[in-house]
């Protein structure tokens, strides 16, 4: 079911010059890393916050920053990636290990929409340091964190299986 558009993708332009080139897939799989890094650089420090680490921290400034910051990285991660995938769409779209990771993926980027609608923007700024945050926010803290440490993971994984 998927062999058609899988070698469609492998046989385009783009990803027969990724595959030739010595230098455009290095540079992809580079831009592709930092996206990641971006995201999960961000994303631990401010779940952890959100969960109760580093109290004298006030919650705002890390909200205000890292959170863009997050995003910034998936879009990085998502565009990159998604360069690497035409390379070997036939392989990634039969891996197990890929597609878990893509469902994970899935699991983070729904996370963090509900937080966004569900927060009004300025809650987290407007918090006291003293009250305690909003349950729901604790949760969806330890769910962000653990779906993007499963993604780094599992995406590490696929390079090798």
């Amino acid at each position: 079911m998927t062999d058609g558009w899988t070698a469609a993708l492998e046989a385009s332009a783009a990803a027969v010059m990724l595959r030739n080139s010595v230098w455009a897939y290095p540079l992809v799989n580079a831009g592709h890393i930092l996206g990641v890094a971006l995201l999960i650089g961000s994303i631990i420090p401010l779940d952890l916050r959100l969960l109760g680490l580093w109290r004298s921290v006030p919650i705002a400034p890390l909200w205000q920053v890292l959170r863009p910051t997050a995003a910034v990285g998936l879009g990085m991660a998502i565009f990159f990636g998604s360069l690497l995938f035409i390379t070997r769409a036939s392989a990634y779209a039969a891996s197990a290990l890929f597609i878990s990771k893509m469902v994970v993926v899935g699991t983070g980027i729904l996370n963090a929409l509900v937080v966004h609608t569900t927060l009004p923007e300025n809650l987290p700024i407007s918090m006291s340091e003293k009250s305690g945050l909003p349950i729901f926010l604790r949760f969806a803290a330890g769910l962000s964190l653990s779906v993007w440490l499963t993604s780094l993971l599992l995406g590490r994984l696929v390079g090798y299986f």
